[in-house]
């Protein structure tokens, strides 16, 4: 029986032993791994340069909403001065003086031996400004808003020549106090005063009379 011997045996061993060395294999592992590293690292730069660019966008929108919450803000602010303004001119208007109300008033207070010489209106405005409120110590003082208190006065020149020139004088004094839309309107306490009162004097019709001034109080309104 022949005998076969394999002179490269050793040498394949050998090769076999080569390919089986944990070295290379420590080797291809790590270069694996440093593929592997660098393709995610550039994944992830990939990740954040897309995250910083919708980060951009969403920074770009909530300026873009903040600006329009600013406008919005603004009108509001704009749209309840302007009520404001309308209420007050509303109220103003509802609360206005109407001068045909004194004058068809008067017409109904005539009596005999008085004449109306003279009426004069006094109206006036006292404008109070408005105080903002204020932080002393923690602790807030509450201001308040800008007023205007109107004033009225009518005066009255009038002139008595009855029987006994004098004597009508409370009495048209009386009648005007009395006088529905006088009595209504004028102040509760002190409506009408007496101002002035001449001496007796003669006309060219050789009748007495004197002279008397009446002022009729409206409450201050204060708006």
């Amino acid at each position: 029986m022949p005998i076969r011997i394999n002179l490269l045996a050793e040498a394949k061993i050998a090769e076999e032993l080569r390919r089986r060395d944990p070295v290379k294999r420590a080797m291809f592992v790590g270069a694996f791994l440093v593929v592997f590293a660098l393709v995610w690292s550039s994944s992830l730069q990939l990740e954040v340069l897309i995250s910083k660019k919708d980060l951009s966008r969403v920074q770009a929108e909530i300026m873009t909403r903040t600006n329009e919450y600013q406008t919005v803000l603004v009108s509001q602010r704009k749209v309840t001065a302007i009520k404001g303004k309308l209420e007050s001119l509303q109220q103003l208007s509802n609360a206005r003086f109407l001068h045909g109300n004194y004058l068809n008033a008067l017409q109904l207070a005539t009596m005999d031996g008085v004449q109306l010489m003279r009426i004069r209106l006094s109206q006036s405005f006292v404008n109070t400004p408005g105080v903002a409120n204020q932080t002393n110590n923690n602790h807030v003082i509450l201001g308040h808003p800008a007023t205007v208190t109107q004033n009225i006065v009518l005066a009255l020149d009038a002139k008595d020549f009855s029987a006994n020139p004098g004597d009508a004088v409370d009495k048209f004094k009386e009648k005007i106090a009395s006088q529905a839309y006088f009595k209504t309107m004028l102040n509760q306490t002190n409506g009408v005063k007496l101002i002035s009162l001449s001496s007796p004097q003669s006309g060219p019709d050789v009748r007495p009379y004197v002279m008397f001034n009446l002022e009729c109080y409206y409450p201050e309104k204060t708006q």
